[in-house]
């Protein structure tokens, strides 16, 4: 007799901390991010900078997962990871991905739409020797993505490049950053009665400005 699966269809809270308008939030929208990653920080939350990072393939096939933010300016958005992996294969396939935040603490969300390109390789670098060791020898041992015996695969790998590199490994070229570019953002506001604050920030038509609109729930 199979299992039951647990009933999630009485399971929900109301979402009451906190409203947003479109005078609430900042004219452009990077800073208006900054304001709440720095809240989202102050609250404790676990790894607030980790976020869904969301792409396609050639196929039209859209694949999820959760990826750390390292890096974010005005000319973007960066994480890090193999070049080699489904994430990289999907970005040089169709260069145009979607991240995610999801502050559950504070009824918070941020979507941000847009175009990517890879780092130089200066700043891929930087990072990478900022890295523990362990992470460092991982990103040769990984052969991220691709189907392995076991885990002993890995622990070999890392054992054989540790004895190769000892503690000085240099970055591996499959590996370096990648920048999304924003194009569309929107900042997600839990509200009572489900009738949640959507703001979506896009580029004006002219200029360097971006226009604020409110979006239904």
């Amino acid at each position: 007799m199979s299992q039951s699966s647990p009933d999630l269809s009485q399971l929900r809270r109301e979402y009451a901390q906190a409203a947003l308008s479109e005078a609430d939030v900042a004219p452009d929208p990077l800073t208006q991010f900054d304001l709440w990653l720095k809240q989202a920080l102050q609250a404790g939350l676990l790894e607030p900078y980790a976020m869904t990072l969301a792409t396609v393939d050639g196929d039209g096939q859209p694949s999820a997962r959760i990826v750390l933010l390292r890096q974010y300016d005005a000319s973007g958005y960066c994480f890090f990871t193999n070049y080699e992996s489904r994430k990289g294969a999907d970005l040089q396939t169709n260069p145009r991905a979607a991240l995610l935040f999801y502050w559950d603490v504070l009824e918070r969300q941020v979507r941000i739409e847009g175009t990517i390109s890879k780092v130089s390789a200066e700043e891929s670098e930087q990072y990478y020797q900022s890295r523990p060791l362990g992470n460092r020898l991982g990103a040769w041992a990984s052969p991220q993505s691709q189907v392995i015996a076991d885990r002993a695969v890995l622990e070999q790998a890392e054992e054989k490049f540790k004895g190769q590199y000892d503690s000085h490994p240099p970055r591996p070229p499959h590996w370096g950053g990648y920048r999304l570019t924003p194009l569309v953002y929107e900042f997600w506001q839990g509200r009572p009665s489900r009738l949640h604050d959507r703001i979506r920030y896009r580029p004006a038509v002219s200029g360097s400005e971006w226009l604020r609109e409110r979006l239904a729930p």
